[in-house]
């Protein structure tokens, strides 16, 4: 399970998600210097550390880096969940209180993805279950 994005780690891997392409130090940072003062430099080891953890792959281009997603944010997002469940002492009621704080837009998701993992060809199905 990966450790949870520090605030800058999110914000520039937010940039990387979102453009869905190689980037560069430089376009980062002059998308993050529109909310805050920040210096190439850091942008730099941030890029550099999260390649490290993982997070992005890069590719040489001259003297820089094109930094690329190595998996989508709502996959890390999903390894996030996952790994607070599987702490939980008990995941049932772990789940009960999650769904609890929900919104209805939030369980209409919820009830999406549960048809899409589901499947016209399993039994327990909704689908399914109106044959019956």
């Amino acid at each position: 399970m990966p450790r949870p994005l520090g605030e800058l780690e999110d914000s520039v891997m937010t940039r990387v998600w979102k453009w869905n392409r190689p980037v560069t130090v430089r376009e980062v940072l002059e998308d993050l210097q529109q909310e805050r003062s920040i210096a190439y430099t850091t942008v730099m080891t941030v890029l550099d550390n999260l390649h490290q953890k993982g997070w992005v792959r890069r590719e040489a281009e001259g003297r820089a880096y094109r930094y690329e997603a190595v998996s989508t944010r709502a996959a890390y997002a999903a390894a996030l969940m996952n790994e607070a469940w599987s702490r939980s002492d008990n995941p049932a009621a772990a789940l009960v209180a999650f769904f609890g704080m929900m919104s209805p837009e939030q369980r209409e998701a919820l009830s999406d993805a549960m048809r899409i993992v589901q499947g016209p060809e399993n039994p327990a199905s909704p689908e399914r279950g109106a044959e019956r």
